[in-house]
C-alpha cells in the first residue's frame, strides 16, 4: 500500500513538473532582432510566437545604465520606434527586449531577455533617394540643385534634414553622361548646389544623384540613387538615340545598300537578255 501511495505522489510530482516545463517553454522570446533605419528614423524589430505575453524595450550606450523606452513598455507589438531616444546620434546603442506578462505584478525574474546587435545611427542609418533639379547656365555649364532629405526628428519646432545631423560629413555624388553614350562621369559636391562645366555645347546630358558620406564604412557610404533627369540638346531626335538604336539604324542602312547593289548587279549581268526578249515579243505573230 505504501508503495502504491509513493507511486501516486511521484506521478503527481512528474505531472506538475511537466506542466511547469510546458509553461516555461511557451514563454515567447524575441528572435531575429534587427535595426531598421532610414533618414535617422530608427525602429527596432523582432519576431516572436503569438502568446499572452508582452515585451518591454530598454536601450543603453556603451557603459551606461539601461533606460526604458516610454512607448515600448509591455507592448504586444514586435517593433519599437527609438528615433527620438538615440541621441546623440554618433554613439553605439544596444537594446534589451524583455518578455513580460501582461499582469504588472507577475514575477519577471525568470523571463527571457534578448539583446540586439550594436547600432550607430550616424554611421549606419540608410539615406533615401534625393530630389534635385538641373538648370542650364550656359552652353557648357549646368547647375545641379539638391534638396536635402528631411528626417522625422524635430528640434525647437524645426524638422531636421540629414544635413542638420551629418553636417560636413554629408556630400553628394553626381553621375552624368551624354545621351547616346554609356560612359559615365562622377562629380563630388560638398554642398547641395554644384556647377558642372566642360559639357559639349548643344548636347543632351543625363544626371543622377546620391548622398555620399565618405567618413562611413564603405558598405554604408552611399545613399539610394535618385531618378534620372536629362537636359535638352540641339541635336534633334538623332541625338536622343541610344547606342543600340544607332547600331540598328546603321544595320538597316547597310542592308538597304546590299539589296540595291544586288538588284543592280543582277540587272546589269546580262543586258542583251532584255533586248532579245523585246525583239522576240515584237517579231511574234499577232
Amino acid at each position: 500500500m505504501a508503495s502504491v501511495e509513493t507511486l501516486l505522489w511521484v506521478g503527481v510530482w512528474m505531472s506538475a513538473f511537466s506542466i511547469t516545463t510546458a509553461d516555461d517553454n511557451s514563454v515567447p522570446k524575441a528572435e531575429n532582432v534587427r535595426w531598421m533605419s532610414l533618414d535617422f528614423t530608427t525602429v527596432l524589430t523582432w519576431t516572436a510566437k503569438p502568446s499572452s505575453y508582452s515585451f518591454t524595450v530598454q536601450y543603453a550606450t556603451d557603459g551606461d545604465d539601461w533606460t526604458e523606452s516610454p512607448d515600448c513598455i509591455r507592448i504586444s507589438d514586435t517593433k519599437c520606434d527609438l528615433t527620438e531616444h538615440l541621441i546623440p546620434y554618433d554613439m553605439n546603442y544596444i537594446a534589451d527586449i524583455q518578455t513580460e506578462h501582461l499582469e504588472a505584478d507577475y514575477d519577471v525574474e525568470n523571463l527571457p531577455h534578448t539583446y540586439s546587435p550594436k547600432f550607430n545611427p550616424f554611421s549606419e542609418s540608410n539615406i533615401s533617394a534625393v530630389e534635385f533639379s538641373v538648370t542650364q547656365l550656359n552652353e557648357t555649364t549646368v547647375c545641379v540643385n539638391i534638396t536635402d532629405p528631411l528626417t522625422a526628428i524635430h528640434q525647437k519646432n524645426q524638422q531636421l534634414s540629414i544635413r542638420d545631423i551629418l553636417k560636413k560629413d554629408l556630400k553628394y555624388k553626381i553621375s552624368y553622361y551624354k545621351s547616346g553614350n554609356t560612359r559615365k562621369r562622377d562629380f563630388e559636391s560638398p554642398t547641395s548646389t554644384a556647377e558642372i562645366s566642360g559639357l559639349d555645347p548643344g548636347q543632351s546630358y543625363c544626371f543622377m544623384v546620391a548622398a555620399y558620406i565618405p567618413s562611413r564604412a564603405k558598405a554604408n557610404q552611399n545613399g539610394a540613387l535618385s531618378l534620372e533627369q536629362c537636359t535638352e540638346g540641339d541635336g534633334g531626335i538623332l541625338q536622343e538615340l541610344s547606342v543600340g538604336a544607332w547600331v540598328g539604324v546603321v544595320f538597316l542602312i547597310i542592308t538597304v545598300i546590299i539589296v540595291l547593289v544586288t538588284v543592280i548587279a543582277l540587272c546589269c549581268r546580262n543586258p542583251n537578255r532584255n533586248k532579245s526578249l523585246q525583239s522576240t515579243q515584237l517579231s511574234a505573230p499577232v
